[in-house]
């Protein structure tokens, strides 16, 4: 196995983990603070994936990235429908690509300007999108707040794509590009 491949191995073991953990928790309103109706802990978990899709873009291009977003997507799918509810996996895959594919796009499009530019607008436009896309799927019709679900989740995904801007430069600093 070449350090590619293990490389983008590890960038889909983490976004498994990240998406299922994240379909779980967006099940558990945040109680603290009488958040409940706007807050989901799902929504401190998921901003790690594109985290994780753009260090991946950042080190070994957006081929890669894709690669490790569809891998990503159809382990993390079939788990979330075992360990999560079946509804919430479906809408959570269908965002997640979305999202996920506009971070990618938007990234490259913007990976040489300023080193925070990329990483930023990519986020931020890929958690609009997921945001919108998931919360619509996953609750509309229910008893479920979900507009306001998805506004408190949306604003928590925004203020975490600035916070991980300091992960993003120090991991980017440390990874090398690995040869195609």
């Amino acid at each position: 196995m070449t350090a590619r491949h293990l490389a983008v191995l590890k960038a889909v073991a983490a976004m498994v983990a990240v998406v299922v953990a994240s379909n779980i928790l967006v099940q558990y309103p945040v109680q603290a603070l009488g958040l409940a109706e706007v807050l989901t802990w799902g929504a401190f978990t998921y901003p790690l994936a594109f985290l994780v899709t753009d260090v991946t873009n950042r080190a070994l291009g957006p081929q890669a990235a894709r690669r490790a977003v569809y891998a990503g997507f159809a382990v993390a799918v079939v788990l979330s429908i075992w360990l999560a509810d079946p509804r919430i996996a479906l809408a959570s895959g269908t965002a997640f690509l979305l999202g996920q594919l506009l971070d990618i796009s938007v990234f490259n499009r913007l990976r040489r300007q300023s080193w925070w530019r990329a990483p930023l607008v990519s986020s931020s436009l890929g958690s609009i999108a997921d945001t919108a896309l998931f919360f619509s799927l996953a609750f509309a019709g229910t008893e479920v707040p979900w507009v306001t679900l998805a506004l408190g989740d949306l604003a928590v995904k925004l203020a975490f794509a600035v916070l991980l801007l300091a992960p993003f430069r120090a991991l980017s600093a440390r990874l090398a590009p690995v040869p195609a």
